[in-house]
């Protein structure tokens, strides 16, 4: 974002907290990057193998959704309970805490051979994705390099984006090509796991040289004139993960159906195509203004919801991938929109709450609808679900874009005193 671009429901009269780190050092942006990427690829990993464990372990689709569940679960419980943790204790405890309990969780995926195994390992990932969500994108934040305003925020959103379709396209390839891809899959995450809880120590520069005494759950929230921006990038961020969750969770059985082919790398590349998509989009309008982005994110996130509709609802192969691109320009402009609108409004101490709040609504969108979805079709056919579930989608699409359009909240300033938690009214 361009330095004289003010995010949405924002004055140009208001001056932005600073937003380097509070300290010299600013070593680790890249790397810190890097363990986002990872984190996301190791999450949608699973998605193509889904398929092959159903068949192993002969089980049903309410068992899928209760997989998804649990990760949803302890991913949201994660952030409840400690995504402000590193604003307390530091960054770099968490982070490394994160990828420490991945490591577990790929250990478990390897070494699993029931649907108890499996329900655990994605608990331990779940945990692992919501430690790292918020103490990374504050890091980011902190380790931004000078004098490029709004890095932190593209690189969030593009690394995200990529980082699902990478994980997708990869894990379906294996599973295509690759012997036991069930276990060679999780040793390749495994290695770079490893490797990033090495260096991450050496190589990152801690930005919270202040220690203080975590508080657990109360911390999380938004500051009360950030509120307004808040509550008009939330319709985005819900209509962008909700289609997200359905790419990966129901794109490679909708794949398959429409072409009439059992062929997993196929179906990894549907996720594929909508976050790769997405991550181009991002690239592309990374010097636009955020109202800018929720502005294109939303209107193409109409357009693909519906073409996305219609091509199940006539059985069109060739559109429903054409439908999957444009949907997944929104995915990747929206929610690069509704992040950038929002990070910069607060400093160092208030950012890890924040994004904590941020990143609850984005997966309660990204998981509650899903398994609502997914304990539908195990009672009304597939394609049927996912029309009703793009209806809906294109109406939560519709509800973000007027939102974008009719904001003039404009709030006047940030202090830290001005903190609402989930105990006040005004809280997320």
């Amino acid at each position: 974002m361009h330095k004289n671009t003010a995010p949405i429901g924002v004055s140009h009269r208001v001056t932005p907290p600073e937003s380097g780190a509070p300290r010299a050092g600013r070593r680790g942006f890249w790397i810190v990057t890097t363990v986002l990427g990872f984190s996301l690829t190791a999450a949608s990993a699973p998605t193509p193998l889904y398929g092959v464990y159903a068949a192993d372990w002969n089980f049903s689709p309410i068992t899928l959704t209760v997989v998804f569940a649990v990760y949803a679960v302890a991913l949201l419980g994660a952030l409840l309970a400690f995504g402000s943790l590193s604003d307390a204790i530091g960054r770099k405890p968490v982070i490394m805490t994160a990828l420490a309990c991945q490591v577990v969780a790929l250990l478990w995926f390897i070494t699993a051979d029931s649907v108890a195994w499996l329900v655990a390992a994605r608990i331990a990932q779940g945990l692992a994705t919501g430690l790292v969500s918020a103490a990374v994108s504050a890091a980011l934040l902190d380790l931004q390099p000078p004098g490029r305003t709004g890095l932190a925020a593209l690189m969030n959103a593009l690394v995200s984006t990529a980082g699902l379709g990478a994980g997708a396209l990869g894990s379906g390839a294996l599973v295509e090509y690759a012997p036991r891809p069930e276990r060679l899959v999780y040793v390749l995450l495994l290695l770079a796991a490893v490797l990033l809880l090495v260096v991450t120590p050496f190589l990152v520069d801690e930005t919270v040289p202040t220690r203080s005494r975590p508080r657990l759950w109360s911390s999380i929230g938004v500051p009360k004139p950030v509120l307004p921006a808040f509550l008009a990038a939330a319709p985005c961020l819900v209509a962008t993960l909700a289609l997200g969750g359905l790419y990966l969770s129901l794109g490679p059985s909708l794949a398959a159906q429409l072409s009439h082919s059992h062929n997993h790398l196929l179906g990894g590349a549907v996720p594929a195509m909508l976050c790769g998509t997405g991550a181009l989009a991002t690239a592309v309008l990374r010097s636009a203004s955020a109202r800018t982005c929720m502005i294109v994110g939303c209107t193409t996130l109409v357009t693909g919801s519906l073409l996305t509709a219609t091509a199940l609802s006539l059985d069109v192969p060739a559109l429903f991938y054409v439908s999957t691109v444009i949907a997944g320009v929104g995915f990747g402009t929206g929610y690069l929109g509704a992040l950038r609108s929002l990070v910069s409004l607060v400093g160092p101490q208030q950012r890890a709450a924040l994004v904590s709040a941020i990143y609850i609504v984005v997966y309660t969108a990204f998981s509650v609808p899903v398994v609502v979805a997914g304990v539908v079709a195990t009672h009304v056919d597939l394609r049927h679900t996912a029309i009703t579930f793009c209806a809906v989608l294109t109406v939560l699409a519709l509800t973000a874009l007027v939102a974008t359009l009719r904001t003039s909240a404009r709030p006047e300033h940030t202090t830290t005193s001005d903190f609402a938690g989930p105990s006040d009214s005004q809280s997320s």
